[in-house]
């Protein structure tokens, strides 16, 4: 695991990217919110699926130029496991993601100035041991927060497409692979809920003290 270092990019590494919303704000409001930011997620990830149209004009990046690891959605914040394929940092993919969906929040809600706190944070990931962690960490939020008392239940995170073992957004294999079998992942995962939740020091987590 490394420290957070947005100059540090490179072909081939993973990053644990997250961010909240501006003074702890609720960024997703209702269902359309969170389906918009997944939806522009989609179009930089894969934009053969981009149909281009009056009401949205967006320049994606090229295709393959990042995979979706793992992700969860929270109202006032997001977590993202991405892998970097090519030369663009990702930077780019977040700058477009954010300013996108800063535009469609502002506008649909009347709002005006920062949706989101500052710069995304970002975290190079460079031990399988704390990828698999990580992963828990990030499925297990929604019940850790108290929103859901069965995490395989919350619609806007990656964690029921690793349970089905299929997933149209993420790559689920270099994480599954890690694992004997679906169970053994689950069980990984549901066992880090009391240590996950004990913990009152974020900086033990995410190298942030304090920031969720």
């Amino acid at each position: 695991m490394n420290t957070r270092d947005y100059k540090q990019t490179g072909v081939g590494e993973i990053y644990h990217i997250y961010n909240r919303g501006n003074f702890k704000n609720n960024i997703f409001i209702n269902r359309e919110d969170y389906q918009f930011f997944l939806l522009r997620l989609r179009q930089n990830l894969f934009p053969e699926t981009y149909e281009k149209n009056r009401y949205y004009r967006i320049q994606p990046l090229p295709s393959g130029s990042f995979t979706l690891l793992a992700y969860c959605l929270m109202p006032n914040h997001f977590h993202l496991l991405i892998k970097q394929n090519n030369e663009i940092p990702p930077s780019k993919l977040i700058l477009k993601l954010c300013t996108s969906y800063s535009k469609y929040s502002n506008k649909k809600y009347k709002h005006v100035g920062h949706v989101f706190q500052d710069r995304f944070r970002q975290i190079i990931v460079d031990d399988n041991d704390y990828l698999t962690w990580l992963a828990a960490y990030i499925h297990l939020n929604p019940k850790v927060a108290g929103l859901i008392k069965n995490s395989a239940e919350y619609i806007w995170s990656s964690y029921p497409a690793y349970l089905n073992s299929q997933s149209d957004l993420c790559d689920t294999a270099l994480i599954g692979n890690q694992f004997k079998n679906i169970q053994d992942f689950k069980e990984f995962t549901e066992s880090s809920y009391e240590i996950i939740k004990s913990k009152k020091d974020m900086e033990d987590l995410l190298l942030d003290k304090g920031d969720f």
